[in-house]
């Protein structure tokens, strides 16, 4: 069973944006007021898109433009959960699930008890949060509220714009692969869910890293396809707050995919800030070589490089060399065709 990971690195570029609120806006005197997400590294400040709510946008996406039936999601008093079925609910098996349960039944003496029939998983899919590359000033911009009779209603939101990097890693191996022991994270079905798998058509298999344990795996076909639309979601991806007046684009204009047998994700700083006070964003193809030769032997087929028109075209002639001097591991495109000849590479490299 190979062992191998999608890693996956993008740059957005937004202009004039709000994307995630943070609450009540502190810097200003409006009852009113709406922050925006930011974060200080080094004295600088950064905005930035939580993880949880670049996965919600991820998500969204693969129900409307891949097709996939979300998991329902149950509320229970002051906790909410998805149906916990990674075998019928696509997004349960990619971005994993915790769900507490119990259950009456009864002993052999025709006794009822309650049972623990809780469930837990490991997300395949795993994300950073979206944080701006350079330094950004937040804007706090006073708008009101003046069609109605009366005194306008006042009221400010904090804008930005930046480039703003994010990086993911898929386990391919563990999509549509579930584990059945108690360990937290690792008791991914029930018994009546390994009994539904299997009647379905998945196979027992050895987990090749836990001695003595065994696996629940999907047909070939099931986990291709659920491993391709997940990447291939970036292609459509939308959200973010405030899009009636601040929509932004949050398609990818800068991709990095590349298939590794090791769990570092390798391509994190190839973007980076110079200048006073680290308010530029730049392009570091220097780094990008770097990890090629340092990696290079973890890499897995080809590392797809995808770019917009229009985008850092400053940058296209270092791309250009990069790509010829490493002709034979990295494939240089645009944005949608970096991502879809890399799905047609894993389509190749999941086994079966």
């Amino acid at each position: 069973m190979k062992n191998l990971k999608t890693q996956g690195f993008v740059l957005l570029d937004v202009d004039v944006v709000a994307l995630n609120n943070a609450g009540k806006s502190e810097t200003t005197l409006n009852d009113n007021g709406v922050a925006t997400k930011t974060i200080t590294k080094n004295g600088q400040r950064y905005a930035y898109v939580s993880g949880q709510a670049w996965r919600y946008w991820w998500r969204e996406s693969l129900q409307k433009n891949c097709g996939w039936k979300l998991s329902p999601v149950i509320r229970d008093s002051k906790i909410a959960y998805t149906n916990a079925n990674p075998v019928e609910y696509a997004d349960d098996d990619v971005f994993g699930y915790m769900r507490a349960a119990t259950e009456i039944v009864k002993n052999d003496k025709g006794k009822e008890k309650k049972e623990n029939i809780t469930v837990t998983r490991v997300s395949p899919l795993k994300n950073s949060a979206i944080v701006s590359v350079a330094s950004v000033t937040v804007t706090e911009n006073w708008s009101s509220m003046a069609r109605q009779e009366g005194d306008s209603v006042p009221y400010s939101k904090q804008e930005y714009s930046a480039v703003m990097k994010g990086m993911f890693s898929l386990d391919l191996m563990m999509v549509g692969t579930f584990s059945n022991y108690n360990k937290t994270g690792y008791m991914n079905l029930s018994e009546a869910l390994k009994k539904e798998a299997v009647e379905k058509g998945a196979r027992e298999t050895d987990d090749p890293f836990v001695c003595g344990q065994k696996l629940i795996r999907l047909d070939k076909a099931t986990r291709v396809q659920r491993a391709v639309d997940t990447v291939k979601a970036l292609k459509y991806i939308s959200g973010g707050a405030m899009q009636t007046n601040n929509m932004g684009d949050v398609t990818p204009k800068f991709i990095v995919l590349a298939t590794t047998n090791t769990g570092n994700h390798p391509f994190s700083h190839v973007a980076s800030a110079k200048g006073a006070f680290e308010k530029t964003a730049q392009l570091n193809t220097d780094a990008l070589k770097e990890v090629i030769e340092d990696y290079r032997d973890t890499f897995v087929g080809k590392i797809f490089i995808g770019k917009r028109t229009g985008f850092w075209d400053e940058e296209n002639e270092n791309l250009k060399a990069l790509a010829e001097q490493y002709k034979d591991l990295v494939v240089l495109s645009t944005v949608n065709e970096a991502i879809d000849a890399y799905c047609e590479q894993i389509k190749n490299q999941m086994d079966e």
